[in-house]
């Protein structure tokens, strides 16, 4: 800054705006560098909730203050602004800095710890009087999950333990009719393999029963809940919604992991 200072001979404005200019030339040249580091970001708004995965070179940088802050900045301003997609966002004026753009932003916090900074991704959950959002973190922000429940508002924390059994689990799909045609056929191809010297319609019976297996492991609903697994996540769900007196229901999930 004080190097800025005197090229502008004192004046702050002029300083600023010098290292805007340099933040931008050394955030051009440091583009090219690999991000396979970084932290997953949770903001809230008054609307929507959003998630913000921002990637670094390394995971010291990563730890940095000044890039954890950066990062909750940004998915505060995507939970408040509620942007269309990254391109709109990263394009959009910076509200606690209107003289810049999101990208700006970024370069200048690329110029002052010196890596390549990417905004990967982001997605934003509206808030509503009919669902509840659950969100867990995990490994500091590496392993970030979802979770929105129909059924009203209030249920925050019941959301908030099947997300962490979601980070534990890593389902794939939410429910068996999510998952592609093309799976089910190469494992019903699979289960069929495993059987010889039965006749067919036994044969048929095995591998229905090896694909409810398969969709119970990879499926969240029928996945045994990692903290009780005498039930599963649907048994689970339901059984909260007859203690509550209403029907819940997982209209979806996310799973975020830091470079996937």
């Amino acid at each position: 800054m004080q190097e800025a200072l005197d090229q502008a001979q004192g004046d702050m404005e002029k300083a600023i705006d010098i290292l805007r200019k340099s933040g931008m030339a050394s955030a051009v040249k440091k583009e090219g560098r690999e991000t396979k580091e970084g932290v997953i970001g949770c903001g809230e708004g008054k609307e929507a909730i959003a998630l913000v995965e921002v990637n670094s070179e390394t995971d010291f940088v990563a730890q940095n203050d000044k890039f954890k802050k950066f990062v909750q900045d940004i998915a505060l301003e995507v939970a408040e602004t509620k942007p269309a997609s990254l391109d709109v966002f990263l394009s959009q004026k910076y509200r606690k800095d209107t003289s810049i753009t999101i990208d700006q932003y970024r370069a200048l916090v690329i110029q002052s710890l010196g890596e390549n900074i990417q905004i990967k991704r982001l997605q934003i959950f509206p808030k509503s009087a009919q669902n509840s959002l659950g969100i867990y973190s995990h490994m500091g922000g590496k392993i970030v999950t979802v979770v929105e429940l129909d059924g009203g508002a209030g249920q925050e924390a019941f959301a908030r333990d099947i997300a962490m059994h979601v980070a534990a689990e890593s389902p794939d799909y939410l429910r068996p009719e999510e998952v592609p045609e093309g799976v089910r056929a190469r494992e019903a191809d699979i289960a069929r393999g495993q059987v010889t010297g039965k006749p067919a319609n036994i044969v048929e019976k095995i591998v229905e029963g090896k694909l409810k297996a398969f969709y119970d492991q990879v499926c969240l609903l029928g996945q045994k809940f990692v903290r009780d697994n005498s039930v599963s996540v649907a048994e689970l769900v339901e059984k909260e919604g007859k203690r509550l007196g209403k029907p819940l229901a997982i209209r979806r999930f996310i799973r975020w992991k830091i470079g996937e």
